[in-house]
């Protein structure tokens, strides 16, 4: 299909409570809309978690959802534009894309211990001046690391270079 044809863009975004595929034309019109919510998990006080393996289906449903409603398919879309959680963390298997523990959303304080820990190790200071960052659980670093303490063999796999993480 050539260039002239791709007349379409996809935004996906993906929240914090849901997943919205938003198709626009080449005048920037909405044309179709499509969004699932997606389940909050609650472990334990000050913890928050989703399921990765959830939003995925939710973004591929929504996305073929609005696609569906636009009567277009995958050869009308230009481009695709994404905007996400920033901080929620996931870390996942390279190879099979399977999540080693479920996504570890911004809101979450488990890693509240960790940012005191470095605190004391190194000042508050030292690190917002090497990252431009507040130490904060808010940060996607001090998820990942609790993720490697916490869940067996994933610091292990990690070093191996068998983990992947994102946010």
């Amino acid at each position: 299909m050539s260039t002239e044809q791709r007349s379409h863009v996809v935004a996906i975004d993906q929240g914090t409570t849901s997943t919205r595929a938003m198709v626009f034309d080449r005048s920037g019109r909405v044309v179709a809309v499509d969004q699932q919510e997606h389940r909050q998990i609650l472990p334990r006080a000050g913890w928050v978690e989703h399921d990765p393996m959830e939003i995925w289906q939710n973004t591929r449903a929504v996305v073929g959802g609005a696609l569906g409603k636009a009567n277009l398919n995958a050869t009308h879309v230009a481009a695709v534009g994404i905007t996400n959680q920033r901080e929620t963390t996931v870390v996942w298997d390279k190879t099979t894309g399977e999540p080693v523990h479920n996504a570890i959303v911004w809101q979450d304080t488990r890693t509240q211990s960790i940012c005191d820990e470095l605190a004391k190790r190194g000042g508050i200071e030292r690190f917002k001046d090497v990252t431009g960052l507040p130490l904060a659980t808010y940060f996607a670093g001090p998820k990942a690391r609790w993720i490697l303490d916490h869940v067996d063999g994933a610091r292990e796999r990690a070093e191996a270079g068998d983990l992947l993480f994102g946010t």
